[in-house]
């Protein structure tokens, strides 16, 4: 198999289980933001050691899920399996519950914060800014869709929020794995 197949030649792009759509339609446009999102996220990890690191990974698998819900259609979405290629409210209250252990150990910063307290700091700050930017797109593409009942955006919305309380625990190096709650 080569990694060029020309099928998005005619501007299309394929999509989880079956069926093509133009490439700037809303769906890969909110793919290619969560796309973004987990490549930007390789860099904090990529900048990161030990709890840091794992907990990154961790967004970034959970990201591959939201991607893979976004790439369905409205069709097929009985396909999508909790937790694997459908973001679950567990997705969800495990981000809360990270958050929430993140405000009592570090607490909420009480200004403006600037990026670009360490390298990690920085690329978490980054990687969130482009996070927002795969949650407004979700919401245009499930809006233009009419697919209600999804959490990708809650998802979306928490994961910015914890990766902003991740970034500040990061300037001061304490991380508990969103898995240890």
């Amino acid at each position: 198999m080569k990694i060029y197949t020309r099928g998005g030649d005619d501007g299309t792009t394929g999509l989880l289980f079956g069926g093509r759509v133009g490439k700037d339609q809303s769906g890969p446009e909110a793919c290619g933001a969560v796309d973004e999102a987990v490549s930007a996220l390789g860099v904090a990890r990529a900048a990161a050691s030990g709890a840091v690191a794992a907990s990154i990974l961790e967004a970034q698998r959970d990201l591959f899920v939201a991607g893979a819900e976004l790439a369905t259609t409205k069709a097929k979405r009985s396909r999508l399996q909790a937790g694997v290629s459908l973001v679950d409210a567990a997705m969800v209250d495990r981000l809360e519950a990270a958050i929430d252990a993140l405000d009592a150990e570090v607490g909420m910063p009480t200004g403006f914060v600037v990026p670009g307290g360490n390298p990690v700091a920085a690329a978490l700050d980054q990687a969130r800014s482009i996070v927002r930017r795969a949650e407004r797109r979700a919401v245009a593409h499930l809006r233009a869709e009419g697919i209600e009942g999804s959490l990708v955006v809650p998802f979306l919305n928490r994961l910015g929020d914890y990766l902003y309380m991740l970034a500040r625990a990061a300037e001061g190096e304490w991380i508990p794995s969103r898995r240890e709650e």
